[in-house]
């Protein structure tokens, strides 16, 4: 925006904030990116001392050294394909926004920090910072932790700029045109069945969504959004697959919505690993899955679907199971970002 008084202009500056990955796929650094996304309040809710003795003395020691051996299955000559993934988009946004934009990225957890990103914002003093976590669903541990984050460091500045957050966006149109996209490369007649495997949560935070006494189950989450349910992440996802499954034309008895990476029972249903087993020892042969709650390819994508989920399923019968790559830094997720930005 120009200043017709002083003739200067006035830059927009544009934070994308991922999740996180360890340094390397070494154990120590496993263990220190492990123990400072187990640490946040957001992601493991329970009373502080609880969680600092089950993450610190229980889950990180335990859990780093086979982490690691996952980290190396994913690490690529490039390193973390999130982190490269994630530079490239932001490259290839910042050459599409133009000059009157600069675009930066920072994790929520590890490295480029969220610390040192925002202080080299500060620095340039922007009249607006529009920022937008890249997770299509609204969740207190992803969403919500790192505008938490972002807004704890911003509120210490002197001068704070106009802020701009976008929060979900699961139901864009472009968005969800990406991703079908990506779909499309494969012949979806060629499939038995197609899953839409997202990542879980804790049933208990799911339900913190609701102000009205009542929990998820009673919001009718797996056939509509609306007014009580519009933050709810089962609701998301679940209104993610219909759109998605309009889009491709997919009947209903064709695909199944369901949920991966979960660490007890817990957590939202169906599991994902279960389903698969199911559908090949019903006879179900080959298998597309989307993962649309990633926008970037990592460890829950390569690894545990391309590579543990296929083992699944080849162990109970099936033959082929087929990912739907993330967006990445395609073209069209490129556009879709620029779009958010006007």
């Amino acid at each position: 925006m120009c200043d017709s008084k002083e003739g200067s202009f006035k830059m927009i500056g544009v934070l994308l904030v991922q999740l996180g990955t360890p340094d390397s796929p070494s154990v120590s650094d496993v263990r220190k990116y492990l123990s400072e996304f187990l640490n946040d309040p957001r992601v493991i809710d329970i009373p502080y001392l609880l969680r600092k003795i089950l993450v610190n003395l229980i889950i990180v020691p335990f859990r780093a050294p086979k982490s690691a051996k996952l980290y190396k299955m994913l690490w690529t000559d490039k390193g973390s394909p999130l982190l490269f993934y994630s530079i490239s988009l932001k490259e290839k946004l910042q050459s599409a926004l133009g000059s009157m934009f600069e675009v930066e990225l920072a994790m929520r957890y590890k490295n480029p920090s969220m610390e040192s990103v925002l202080e080299r914002m500060r620095k340039k003093g922007y009249e607006k910072i529009i920022i937008l976590p890249l997770f299509p669903h609204y969740a207190s541990a992803s969403t919500g932790s790192a505008v938490n984050k972002a807004l704890d460091i911003i509120r210490k500045w002197w001068v704070i700029p106009e802020i701009n957050i976008i929060g979900q966006f699961y139901d864009n149109e472009q968005y969800i045109n990406a991703v079908a996209a990506k779909g499309r490369k494969y012949n979806l007649a060629d499939y038995d069945h197609i899953l839409f495997s997202y990542h879980g949560l804790p049933v208990s935070q799911v339900d913190k969504v609701y102000n009205d006494g009542k929990i998820c189950d009673d919001h009718n989450c797996e056939t509509e959004i609306n007014d009580s349910n519009r933050y709810c992440y089962k609701a998301a996802c679940y209104a993610t697959t219909r759109l998605l499954a309009q889009k491709l034309n997919i009947p209903k008895e064709k695909y199944t919505v369901c949920f991966q990476s979960r660490l007890n029972k817990k957590w939202l249903e169906p599991f994902s690993d279960k389903v698969i087993a199911e559908l090949a020892r019903k006879g179900s042969k080959r298998l597309l899955v989307f993962s649309p709650a990633f926008v970037a390819d990592c460890l829950e994508t390569t690894v545990e679907i391309a590579y543990d989920y296929l083992q699944i399923f080849k162990a109970n019968g099936g033959e082929h199971l087929q990912l739907v790559e993330s967006l990445n830094d395609s073209p069209d997720w490129v556009e879709v970002i620029k779009n958010m930005m006007s």
